[in-house]
Protein backbone atom coordinates (compact mmCIF):
# COMPACT_ATOMS: atom_id res chain seq x y z
CA UNK A 1 0.00 0.00 0.00
CA UNK A 2 0.94 3.71 -0.50
CA UNK A 3 -0.35 6.92 -0.24
CA UNK A 4 -1.54 8.57 -3.81
CA UNK A 5 -2.05 12.01 -4.94
CA UNK A 6 -6.00 11.99 -5.54
CA UNK A 7 -6.67 9.02 -3.31
CA UNK A 8 -7.69 8.91 0.91
CA UNK A 9 -4.86 9.15 3.55
CA UNK A 10 -3.50 6.19 4.67
CA UNK A 11 -4.29 6.02 8.41
CA UNK A 12 -2.06 7.65 10.86
CA UNK A 13 -2.67 7.42 14.34
CA UNK A 14 0.94 7.76 16.58
CA UNK A 15 1.91 8.76 19.62
CA UNK A 16 3.76 11.85 19.15
CA UNK A 17 6.54 14.41 20.85
CA UNK A 18 6.12 15.56 24.94
CA UNK A 19 3.76 12.54 25.61
CA UNK A 20 0.93 13.62 22.76
CA UNK A 21 -1.11 11.91 19.98
CA UNK A 22 -1.20 12.41 16.70
CA UNK A 23 -3.79 11.31 14.69
CA UNK A 24 -5.03 12.54 10.46
CA UNK A 25 -8.75 11.14 11.78
CA UNK A 26 -9.18 14.12 14.22
CA UNK A 27 -7.74 16.48 12.26
CA UNK A 28 -10.34 16.33 8.93
CA UNK A 29 -11.72 19.29 8.14
CA UNK A 30 -8.13 21.09 8.09
CA UNK A 31 -4.97 20.30 5.76
CA UNK A 32 -1.77 18.35 7.53
CA UNK A 33 1.47 18.45 6.11
CA UNK A 34 2.98 14.63 6.79
CA UNK A 35 6.83 14.60 6.16
CA UNK A 36 8.44 11.18 6.75
CA UNK A 37 12.46 11.17 7.93
CA UNK A 38 14.93 9.14 8.49
CA UNK A 39 16.58 10.02 11.60
CA UNK A 40 16.53 12.76 14.38
CA UNK A 41 19.57 14.67 14.55
CA UNK A 42 21.22 14.12 11.49
CA UNK A 43 21.90 16.91 9.13
CA UNK A 44 19.23 16.71 6.52
CA UNK A 45 16.45 15.65 9.00
CA UNK A 46 17.53 18.33 11.36
CA UNK A 47 17.56 21.13 8.44
CA UNK A 48 14.35 20.12 7.30
CA UNK A 49 12.60 20.15 10.76
CA UNK A 50 14.23 23.54 10.84
CA UNK A 51 12.75 24.20 7.53
CA UNK A 52 9.33 23.41 8.89
CA UNK A 53 9.32 25.23 12.00
CA UNK A 54 10.71 28.39 10.35
CA UNK A 55 7.29 28.35 8.06
CA UNK A 56 5.19 27.08 11.06
CA UNK A 57 2.86 30.71 11.41
CA UNK A 58 2.65 30.64 7.61
CA UNK A 59 1.36 27.07 7.59
CA UNK A 60 -0.91 27.51 11.02
CA UNK A 61 -2.39 30.01 9.20
CA UNK A 62 -3.48 28.12 6.49
CA UNK A 63 -4.85 25.95 9.42
CA UNK A 64 -2.27 23.04 8.54
CA UNK A 65 -0.88 20.63 10.91
CA UNK A 66 2.69 19.77 10.25
CA UNK A 67 3.53 16.33 11.18
CA UNK A 68 7.13 14.73 10.70
CA UNK A 69 7.37 10.93 11.44
CA UNK A 70 10.07 8.88 11.81
CA UNK A 71 11.11 5.56 13.50
CA UNK A 72 13.03 6.92 16.18
CA UNK A 73 11.33 6.91 20.14
CA UNK A 74 9.50 9.82 21.40
CA UNK A 75 11.82 10.39 23.81
CA UNK A 76 14.49 10.54 21.26
CA UNK A 77 12.22 13.22 19.65
CA UNK A 78 11.80 15.33 22.36
CA UNK A 79 15.16 15.41 22.97
CA UNK A 80 15.28 16.37 19.27
CA UNK A 81 12.55 19.31 19.79
CA UNK A 82 14.09 20.57 22.58
CA UNK A 83 17.52 21.15 21.51
CA UNK A 84 16.47 22.74 18.38
CA UNK A 85 13.48 24.22 19.42
CA UNK A 86 11.30 22.58 16.91
CA UNK A 87 7.49 23.38 16.28
CA UNK A 88 6.25 20.64 14.19
CA UNK A 89 4.64 17.54 15.66
CA UNK A 90 7.23 14.36 15.89
CA UNK A 91 5.36 11.16 15.66
CA UNK A 92 6.82 8.47 16.41
CA UNK A 93 6.22 5.15 14.16
CA UNK A 94 8.67 2.71 15.87
CA UNK A 95 6.95 -0.46 14.53
CA UNK A 96 7.16 1.37 11.59
CA UNK A 97 2.95 0.49 10.70
CA UNK A 98 2.87 3.59 9.07
CA UNK A 99 6.00 3.71 7.09
CA UNK A 100 4.38 0.96 5.36
CA UNK A 101 1.24 2.22 4.98
CA UNK A 102 2.45 5.25 3.61
CA UNK A 103 4.87 3.33 1.05
CA UNK A 104 7.91 5.37 2.57
CA UNK A 105 9.55 1.71 3.87
CA UNK A 106 12.19 1.42 0.85
CA UNK A 107 14.99 -0.58 -0.13
CA UNK A 108 18.35 1.54 0.08
CA UNK A 109 22.01 1.71 -0.63
CA UNK A 110 24.90 3.02 1.06
CA UNK A 111 28.28 2.08 0.41
CA UNK A 112 26.91 -0.65 -1.50
CA UNK A 113 25.24 -1.98 1.52
CA UNK A 114 21.63 -2.54 0.90
CA UNK A 115 19.08 -2.12 3.56
CA UNK A 116 15.49 -0.97 4.62
CA UNK A 117 14.86 2.20 5.31
CA UNK A 118 12.22 5.50 5.75
CA UNK A 119 12.34 7.11 1.93
CA UNK A 120 12.38 10.99 2.95
CA UNK A 121 8.92 11.76 1.52
CA UNK A 122 6.42 14.76 1.97
CA UNK A 123 2.73 14.32 1.41
CA UNK A 124 -0.33 17.33 1.90
CA UNK A 125 -3.67 15.86 2.74
CA UNK A 126 -6.57 18.09 2.14
CA UNK A 127 -9.34 18.90 4.64
CA UNK A 128 -11.39 15.92 3.03
CA UNK A 129 -8.33 13.60 3.93
CA UNK A 130 -7.35 13.02 0.39
CA UNK A 131 -3.61 12.77 -0.31
CA UNK A 132 -3.24 16.34 -2.69
CA UNK A 133 0.34 16.54 -3.09
CA UNK A 134 3.37 13.46 -3.01
CA UNK A 135 7.34 14.56 -2.94
CA UNK A 136 9.49 11.25 -3.19
CA UNK A 137 13.14 11.16 -2.63
CA UNK A 138 12.89 14.64 -1.28
CA UNK A 139 15.80 17.49 -1.13
CA UNK A 140 15.75 19.41 1.62
CA UNK A 141 16.89 22.49 0.04
CA UNK A 142 13.58 24.65 -0.55
CA UNK A 143 11.21 21.84 -0.13
CA UNK A 144 9.06 23.23 3.11
CA UNK A 145 8.57 26.60 1.07
CA UNK A 146 7.26 24.50 -1.91
CA UNK A 147 4.82 22.42 0.20
CA UNK A 148 4.04 25.67 1.96
CA UNK A 149 2.87 26.63 -1.35
CA UNK A 150 1.08 23.22 -2.35
CA UNK A 151 -1.09 23.94 0.99
CA UNK A 152 -1.88 27.65 0.32
CA UNK A 153 -2.81 26.27 -3.37
CA UNK A 154 -5.62 23.88 -1.73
Amino acid sequence: MSATEGHPAPALDLPADNGGHVSLAALKGKPAVVYFYPKDDTTGCTREAQDFTALAAEFAAMGATVIGVSRDTVKKHDRFKAKYDLAVVLASDEDGAACEAWGVWVPKKLYGREYMGIERATFVVDADGRVARVWRNVKVAGHAAEVLEAVKAL
